[in-house]
């Protein structure tokens, strides 16, 4: 069954359960949130990456991933000048079925997809926890700050996001992530991108800056 989500177009890929930022300051987004903040809780909207160009406006359907996460609003800050600061948070994953740009911001038909561990799922926790406190490890070492590995999630699907979410990966990687049919498929895919990663970090002296292990704030 579809239902209707004002969308949020972000140059990055939302995950379930992952804490979401947001500093909305152009015009169609503050208007999408003062409309949701006129409606009862939960107050949701889909965030989808941008897969080309930057712009979002008509014909932007085309631009859009076609898959996306919900994010529900846990606080929100309104400022004089009409700007908004946003914490929300990662709901569950749909497909893009249809994109309304008829509006001043984007509207979507999307079809909520299920989460599933998958043949194996169970299985390959112990194999993609180990090679990802490896890769913490050597961030740590290569001077990056990552969050506390002592209670890693023992579930494939949590497991799976928290991974996916905590790689410094490119855009087109990440999406591959959020896509996967179920945990066992995005776990069997983050054995793999960790395997790289480590290598990588093995071989360089330096790695690239992230959002995520940066905790900085999403504008749009």
């Amino acid at each position: 069954m579809t239902e209707r989500l004002p969308i949020f177009p972000l140059g990055a890929v939302l995950f379930p359960g992952l804490v979401l930022p947001l500093h909305v300051f152009e015009e169609r987004y503050r208007l999408l949130m003062s409309d949701l903040l006129a409606r009862e809780e939960p107050r949701r909207f889909g965030v989808v990456s941008i897969e080309l160009g930057h712009e979002v406006g008509p014909g932007a359907a085309r631009r859009l991933a076609p898959v996306g996460c919900t994010a529900e609003i846990r606080d929100v800050q309104e400022h004089e000048d009409g700007r908004y600061d946003v914490v929300a948070t990662g709901g569950t994953r749909f497909r893009v079925e249809d994109v309304d740009d008829s509006l001043a911001y984007l509207c979507a038909e999307v079809t909520p997809l299920p989460e599933e561990d998958g043949p194996g799922a169970q299985d390959a926790v112990a194999p993609v926890t180990d090679r990802f406190r490896r890769y913490c490890d050597r961030l740590v070492a290569h001077g990056a700050q990552v969050a506390d590995l002592d209670d890693l999630p023992a579930e494939p699907g949590p497991l799976s996001y928290l991974v996916a979410a905590s790689l410094v990966l490119d855009r087109t990687d990440k999406q591959r992530l959020l896509q996967a049919d179920h945990a066992a498929a995005r776990l069997r895919l983050e054995y793999e991108l960790l395997r790289r990663e480590n290598l990588l970090l093995e071989t360089f002296p330096t790695v690239p800056a992230s959002e995520f292990l940066g905790g900085g704030v999403s504008p749009n």
